[in-house]
């Protein structure tokens, strides 16, 4: 018992050393693949490989960083990565509704995207809150929005915002107006059943939602944040 009980310590002093080895490494480096993308191309294998531009956040138009924020986590420069009050409203909603609601702030979806697999479980969601804590601290805000934008899918085999401008409209993340903006961020909720570009009478609906939140919400600046 003595052996196996120290079996397991090792393995999970090992664990939080590598763990935590990879968040600090991937504040600095492009981060090409994720878990998502390797699951999603092994889903469907006659599908080509997916299509992922890594852009750094310089080259990103600004309407795109707020439209995700105004669309998933208006929280986002405030929180530590966790929105209480969402979660409560997501738990209240899911117990009567058929539906299942989220209330995941854009942290915990990115550690989810970079670290974890989709599946719900218990299992993963504890281990997203570990991966949230992590980045919270030792990444910027910035740098979080930055590989949220990069790694998020955005369509079939689409992953991260350079890919999804050229795909959705022709053109780079640099030079996204705020409606294209706005419609890209409203496809996130199912971005493999939703179509930015023609949108459907649901995606107008939500972008002009979006846009209005866009100019209600102002100007930020991610370079003042930890």
């Amino acid at each position: 018992m003595k052996k196996l009980f120290r079996f397991f310590g090792k393995l999970l002093l090992w664990s939080i050393i590598l763990s935590i080895g990879f968040v600090v490494l991937y504040k600095y480096i492009p981060i090409t693949g994720t878990p998502l993308m390797a699951i999603r191309y092994f889903e469907d294998n006659e599908s080509k490989m997916w299509e992922h531009n890594w852009v750094p956040i310089e080259n990103m138009s600004e309407h795109i960083q707020l439209a995700v924020i105004c669309s998933e986590d208006q929280k986002f420069l405030d929180h530590n990565g966790f929105d209480i009050e969402a979660i409560e409203k997501a738990y209240e909603y899911n117990k009567k509704g058929k539906r299942i609601r989220g209330g995941s702030t854009i942290s915990q979806q990115t550690a989810k995207n970079v670290f974890l697999w989709p599946e719900r479980s218990w299992l993963r969601k504890g281990l997203e809150t570990y991966f949230t804590f992590l980045i919270e601290n030792i990444w910027s805000k910035e740098r979080i929005l930055e590989v949220y934008l990069n790694s998020i899918e955005m369509g079939p085999n689409i992953y991260g915002i350079d890919a999804a401008a050229q795909h959705w409209f022709n053109k780079t993340a640099a030079n996204l107006s705020a409606y294209e903006a706005a419609a890209i961020a409203s496809i996130l909720p199912n971005p493999r059943t939703y179509r930015a570009n023609p949108a459907t009478n649901y995606i107008q609906k939500r972008k002009q939602w979006i846009v209005k939140q866009m100019q209600f919400y102002g100007e930020f600046n991610l370079k003042t944040q930890k």
